[in-house]
Order: structure tokens, then C-alpha cells, then sequence
């Protein structure tokens, strides 16, 4: 039963220690400008839509050569 007690004190004060050192590297980040964010974000979304498109198109081609090979 000492142990119980012991153990969950232990593992109480792991967690504290846990979430102070979390609170400390927390505030070491350095965030960029939020234009950065919003010009960064913006690339993104483009480069997927291109990407998508991009797999879009393969798969009309693959499906074409596809349906020409089974009808052959």
C-alpha cells in the first residue's frame, strides 16, 4: 500500500517536472511573422493543387492506354 502512495507520487512529480520543462522550451520558440505564414501556407496549397492536377492527368492517360490494350 506505501508503495501505491509512493509510486503515484513519484509519477505526480515526474509529470510536473515534465510539463515545467515543456512551459520553459515553450517559450525559447521563435514564431515567424504571420506574412510569412500566410505567403508560406500559399505555396503550399499550389504546389498540391499543381501536384493534384498533375496526378489527375496520369490518370486519364493510364486509363486511356488501359482501355486501348483490353480492347486490343
Amino acid at each position: 500500500m506505501a508503495n501505491q502512495v509512493k509510486e503515484k507520487t513519484n509519477m505526480k512529480d515526474s509529470v510536473i517536472a515534465y510539463l515545467k520543462s515543456v512551459k520553459l522550451e515553450w517559450g525559447k520558440i521563435t514564431w515567424p511573422p504571420k506574412q510569412q505564414v500566410f505567403v508560406e501556407t500559399i505555396y503550399v496549397i499550389v504546389i498540391v493543387f499543381i501536384f493534384t492536377i498533375a496526378i489527375l492527368f496520369m490518370d486519364f492517360i493510364f486509363s486511356g492506354i488501359l482501355k486501348l490494350l483490353h480492347l486490343s
